[in-house]
């Protein structure tokens, strides 16, 4: 069975070219469009192996997502990889102490994404 990765991003754009990396390497792929729709969509689909998450949206940031995530005991497991455009040290220690998993800057490498992704991804 696929490994499912939520995908989080208020950008169609990268959540395609995410995606299209993911999928083309065999792992199934859920949408989300910014950090409400990403906690609701954690919330409401079983069997995530992994959440990669952009910083930076409207509604709710990637930050707050992991903080919010984290303090859910039923998901306080589920891995997750901020994909950013960001690169500050505050905010990588802020994620890192919130229980993110791991930090990539945009743009990203397609073999990168898919090394974390298969490192830090748990077994459904």
């Amino acid at each position: 069975m696929a490994k499912k990765v939520l995908v989080v991003d208020d950008s169609s754009t990268v959540r395609q070219q995410v995606g299209l990396v993911l999928t083309q390497a065999g792992f199934q792929v859920v949408e989300a469009v910014d950090g409400l729709d990403g906690v609701n969509k954690i919330g409401s689909t079983p069997d995530l192996s992994l959440v990669i998450c952009d910083v930076n949206m409207p509604q709710m940031n990637g930050i707050e997502l992991v903080e919010k995530v984290m303090q859910d005991g039923k998901n306080a497991g589920l891995p997750i990889l901020m994909l950013t455009t960001e690169g500050q040290a505050s905010l990588i220690e802020r994620a890192k102490k919130a229980g993110a998993k791991g930090w990539m800057v945009k743009p990203f490498k397609p073999d990168l994404l898919l090394a974390a992704a298969n490192k830090i991804s748990r077994s459904a």
